[in-house]
Parts: C-alpha cells; sequence; structure tokens
C-alpha cells in the first residue's frame, strides 16, 4: 500500500510547485490592483483627496500621470469578474453591467518628481479590468454609460 502511495505523493507534491507560484503571482498582481484603484470610503473626492491618495499609495515617485479610484465593495470589484457584474469586452477584459463611484487623478503638469499636483474628476461610470482566477489584477478603463 506505501509503495502505490509514492509516487502519488511525489506527483501531487510537483503539482503543487507549479501552482503556488502561479497563485501567489496572482496575488500579488491581486493586491496591487487594490493598492493602486481600491477606496471604498473616499474623504472628499477633490484635487487634496487625488495628491493625499496618490502619494500614500506610493504612485508618486515618479508622480503618475493618471490613476482612477474605484469606490464601492470589493465583491462587487470582483463580480466584474464574473457573470454576474461583468461581460467579456475587448478580448481578454470584463466591463462592468452597472456603473461604479469612481475618482479619476490626473497629473496637473510641471516636474514629474514630488511633490506632484493633481486634478480630480469623479462620477459614476463603468469600468473595464482584467481578471485572473476570479480576481481583479487590472484597470483598463473606465468610461460613461451612453
Amino acid at each position: 500500500m506505501m509503495m502505490g502511495l509514492g509516487p502519488l505523493l511525489l506527483v501531487f507534491m510537483m503539482g503543487l510547485d507549479l501552482t503556488l507560484p502561479t497563485l501567489a503571482q496572482n496575488n500579488h498582481r491581486y493586491k496591487q490592483f487594490l493598492t493602486q484603484h481600491y477606496d471604498a470610503r473616499p474623504s472628499g473626492r477633490d484635487k487634496k483627496y487625488c495628491e493625499s491618495m496618490m502619494m500614500r499609495r506610493g504612485l508618486t515617485t515618479p508622480c503618475k500621470d493618471r490613476n482612477t479610484f474605484i469606490h464601492s465593495t470589493i465583491n462587487k470589484i470582483k463580480a466584474v469578474c464574473e457573470d454576474k457584474n461583468g461581460t467579456p469586452y475587448n478580448g481578454a477584459f470584463r466591463k462592468s453591467k452597472s456603473p461604479f463611484q469612481v475618482t479619476i487623478c490626473r497629473h496637473a503638469g510641471g516636474s514629474p518628481w514630488p511633490p506632484c499636483y493633481y486634478k480630480a474628476t469623479s462620477g459614476s461610470r463603468d469600468i473595464v479590468i482584467a481578471c485572473e482566477n476570479g480576481l481583479p489584477v487590472h484597470f483598463d478603463e473606465s468610461f460613461y454609460r451612453p
């Protein structure tokens, strides 16, 4: 009985070696997505909000030209990766079926190095994201619903 388990255990362990790095990489990309684009409860949605959030999230060395913060729950954003609130869009992306509150921060120009100054645009928009294993890993764009 034990001799039969040895090869099975070896195959199982080899499978873990291949699976865990992929899951860890996706988890890293998902965490990076949350750092760059997720803010459930914004305090204000003006230029001061953008300037403080961009600095707090480490997006100012150099000054990132444009960044969008999504104001919703993680589960609602994840639902875009599924048919619950998302549809296939432009190949590998998913477009939300319902709009999200967002704040778009645009670099106001000047030096690309801190201090960074931003302009803010807030509103309700559909979002387009890339997903891997049911998790959002890349924000592509947002647009007003016609």
